[in-house]
């Protein structure tokens, strides 16, 4: 017989649980004893825990306070790394992160709500606080008296780092306002820096994320006849994507006639358009697993391609994209796969400006452009455990058709390692 739960605190309220402030505070709960979540380990996680306070230190910072959220720039973010929580209710979800002591996590809702995610990151923190209704910065701010740390150096890390989005102005005012001893530093690219080369465990998930790809274009290529729309597609990638227990970063599917062509890069908002015989679909789709992500796309034709775009394949697409994923192995520079880019003007097409990015979570450096690169000193010169996807998008002459070609590889110790199983050719439905 299984063993009855008991808890002082779990006594003192389970005949109470119609009473909101008793529901929104409950914690020691039976609830959700029983759910599983993958998890990193706690080994990986006090790695994590390690880099993080030696950067502190070396910006002479007392308390980080860390968001994620569930944009495609975030997508957990900080947050997500140091407790293993992905956040789909809110803006963002913070954590407390101090140079010396126990981490707390805060989190938007009460509740079976706030239960759930106490099991979800228990491997990694065991202090995970309601926001109560939207006081996020009030939360921190309490946490951080307990650790007496009010009059010390406090940092931000960015919610979206590409586009230097902190925590909202409210919850930073409430910040200031309770603790206003303190000096609030906002910090720039502290988890590029260290997410830029990932670990073992985390290049598990970008290898999983990549199987999440290899079935989304599975599905989308048996999705795609005449009849179907756009929408369909985006259904049957995304399904796959999330029967894989993965979480779907973004569906980018668009369609054109090859008689007609008039799409350079698929749709990032799939229409209602109904598929036809002689189309062609351009995609770029992103699985993510356990916050790692993969990206993926190639043409697929429904019905026999014309000639020229055959040829356009077979003399562009195809090995523009070979010679931009060979430019990549340990010790190469970043910006050697910009001089290989250079093939689609020596072959006198175009193409989109980005030729690859980075992934760490979800895009990120190097970013390197058909006239440029922009990289880091973390990022200047390839190294093994570094994800990238080579993304080359050839265009023809006339600015009339594009063909998306991409897949993420990891750089590995002799060279990189593609991460799906999608074969680099033409597909024909």
């Amino acid at each position: 017989m299984e063993e009855r739960f008991t808890s002082p605190y779990w006594e003192d309220i389970c005949s109470s649980l119609d009473d909101s402030r008793t529901f929104n505070r409950m914690r020691e709960t039976p609830y959700y004893r029983d759910a599983v979540y993958p998890q990193f380990s706690r080994q990986e996680y006090e790695r994590r825990f390690a880099a993080m306070r030696e950067l502190m230190v070396r910006e002479g910072l007392d308390v980080l306070i860390c968001p994620g959220g569930p944009s495609h720039w975030s997508f957990g973010g900080a947050m997500l790394w140091l407790s293993g929580h992905w956040e789909w209710h809110s803006l963002a979800a913070y954590v407390v992160f101090p140079r010396e002591g126990e981490p707390t996590l805060i989190y938007d809702r009460g509740g079976t709500h706030i239960e759930a995610v106490r099991r979800e990151v228990s491997a990694a923190i065991s202090d995970v606080r309601s926001a109560r209704g939207g006081q996020h910065a009030v939360v921190m701010a309490e946490r951080i008296r307990e650790l007496g740390l009010q009059s010390g150096h406090i940092g931000l890390v960015e919610i979206d780092a590409r586009n230097k989005d902190y925590m909202p102005a409210n919850q930073f005012l409430s910040l200031k306002r309770e603790l206003p001893e303190s000096e609030v530093i906002f910090t720039e690219g502290f988890m590029h820096e260290l997410v830029v080369v990932h670990s073992d465990e985390e290049l598990d998930c970008v290898r999983h994320a990549g199987r999440l790809c290899t079935n989304a274009m599975k599905a989308l290529a048996d999705a795609a006849r005449p009849g179907a729309t756009e929408q369909d597609l985006r259904a049957a990638a995304g399904a796959a994507i999330l029967e894989g227990g993965g979480d779907i970063d973004f569906l980018i599917i668009g369609s054109t006639p090859m008689a007609e062509p008039a799409m350079v890069f698929g749709n990032p908002r799939p229409s209602k358009r109904v598929l036809q015989d002689g189309d062609i679909i351009i995609m770029e789709l992103a699985a993510g697993y356990r916050g790692y992500s993969a990206q993926i796309g190639t043409p697929i034709c429904i019905g026999r391609p014309p000639e020229w775009v055959q040829k356009f394949w077979d003399e562009i697409a195809k090995p523009g994209y070979e010679r931009v994923a060979a430019a990549i192995a340990p010790g190469r520079l970043t910006s050697d796969m910009q001089v290989a880019a250079q093939f689609f003007r020596e072959k006198g097409v175009q193409s989109r400006p980005i030729v690859t990015h980075g992934i760490d979570f979800v895009s990120d450096g190097p970013h390197v452009f058909v006239d440029r690169t922009q990289t880091t000193k973390d990022d200047d010169v390839l190294r093994p455990g570094m994800v990238l996807m080579p993304e080359p998008n050839p265009i023809s002459a006339d600015g009339r058709l594009g063909m998306f070609v991409g897949h993420t590889v990891i750089v590995t110790e002799d060279g990189h390692e593609c991460v799906d199983e999608w074969p680099l050719d033409l597909i024909v439905v």
